[in-house]
């Protein structure tokens, strides 16, 4: 799938089918419309690109132009009534073959309740905020697994920090379904804690501490869950007592809040976060 602005859109030709998809929000209703034929199909049996947030007749305009060029089909779910009769004039004139996806519906709920749409794009978006909230947290979450994209940390809402099975993806993953963006980043023996980890708001970041014996008993599990035999660091009384003492200094270093998870559920150690993180919001 590709996805445009409007205003920086380039499309070339292509021998593979095109289908554009304009929209006066982020276009996730056409998309799924779109989608759901295209899978009666072969995978990339055409070519998908989604127009989103196009509020002006200029950027019809353009987008038809585009569409042209690409003698793509266009599947529209504009619902400001006038830009949505610009599309089908201009998509007539032009020869474009254009697929109007929300009139007829709008069109037919309007004759029988005789009640105007709204018009408003992105309205279902905005009055099924908490849904498409939790679903952007999560998507945030995956992406900020075990310490990938450092870039996108400032966004985070909280980071978890702590030692291998000390729980930060599950942790990460409960609090993310419960709508809150988080990142984690695990302690490695050896590889010092990056300086941008330190540059984040300390209230938003959480060192997750446990009971070393605890430790060494959740990975000796996870070894013989993956059939690994024989001594290492990771499960030696020492390394793992060592392991715990140096990410409790990184977290007393940077003054974040500590979490202590022996013996303590995913949703304990959640419900700790959030009352940690509502105060900062109140």
């Amino acid at each position: 799938m590709l996805r445009y602005s409007w205003d920086t859109m380039t499309v070339s030709q292509d021998s593979i089918p095109s289908i554009f998809i304009i929209s006066g929000g982020v276009g996730a209703s056409g998309e799924q419309l779109v989608y759901t034929a295209l899978a009666q199909y072969p995978a990339d049996v055409a070519r998908v690109t989604t127009i989103g947030n196009v509020r002006q007749p200029e950027q019809v305009r353009d987008a038809l132009r585009q569409a042209q060029q690409a003698g793509a089909l266009v599947v529209h779910t504009l619902v400001d009534s006038t830009l949505q009769q610009l599309l089908v004039t201009e998509a007539a004139r032009t020869g474009v073959r254009a697929v109007d996806v929300m009139g007829p519906i709008l069109e037919w709920v309007s004759g029988r309740i005789g009640h105007p749409p709204a018009g408003q794009p992105g309205l279902y978006r905005h009055l099924n905020r908490d849904y498409f909230d939790r679903v952007a947290a999560i998507d945030f979450t995956l992406k900020h697994d075990d310490g990938k994209r450092r870039e996108g940390w400032p966004e985070a809402e909280a980071m978890l920090v702590g030692v291998s099975r000390v729980g930060k993806t599950p942790l990460s993953i409960y609090l993310a379904v419960l709508g809150w963006k988080v990142a984690n980043y695990p302690c490695v023996p050896q590889i010092p804690v990056p300086e941008a980890l330190f540059s984040l708001d300390p209230r938003r970041v959480f060192g997750l501490t446990i009971e070393p014996g605890q430790l060494l008993q959740y990975r000796s599990q996870r070894q013989r869950q993956l059939g690994v035999t024989g001594a290492s660091s990771y499960v030696d009384p020492k390394a793992v007592f060592e392991e715990v003492q140096s990410a409790e200094a990184a977290f007393k270093r940077g003054r974040f809040t500590v979490i202590n998870m022996t013996d303590k559920t995913i949703e304990l150690g959640a419900d700790e976060i959030i009352r940690h993180l509502t105060r900062i919001e109140a």
